[in-house]
């Protein structure tokens, strides 16, 4: 069942960058995590940009190769904290941004254009 719009989607993207930029202050990710934390904040708004959907600008990438590279994005954010080893909030953030994707991602209808 998709019930995500693309606009709907674009909407949650942006709200995802904020929760990257704010995450290192509000729970406290230091070091690794919150270097990781603000790399993902100016990646997923760099590719939200450039995104061919209603709330992109530039346009140059297809919503489902949008749709591809967060269905590899989830699941890596989950596994994520297991790899480096982060504990408390940190692990706590990473897998559960990473399930937030990957269910957006389940629920968007990346074949609308609208």
């Amino acid at each position: 069942m998709k019930i995500i719009s693309p606009t709907q989607h674009g909407y949650l993207d942006y709200v995802t960058v904020i929760l990257f930029l704010v995450a290192p202050t509000l729970i406290g990710l230091t070091g690794m995590a919150g270097t990781i934390a603000y790399a993902l904040a100016g990646i997923h708004f760099a590719m939200t940009l450039v995104t061919d959907f209603p709330l992109g600008v530039a346009k140059l990438i297809p919503f489902p190769v949008h749709g591809w590279v967060e269905r590899v994005v989830g699941p890596a954010l989950v596994l994520l904290p297991f790899i480096l080893g982060f504990e408390g909030p940190a692990r706590g953030f990473y897998i559960v941004i990473g399930l937030v994707i990957i269910l957006v991602g389940v629920l968007t209808d990346y074949d609308r254009t609208q």
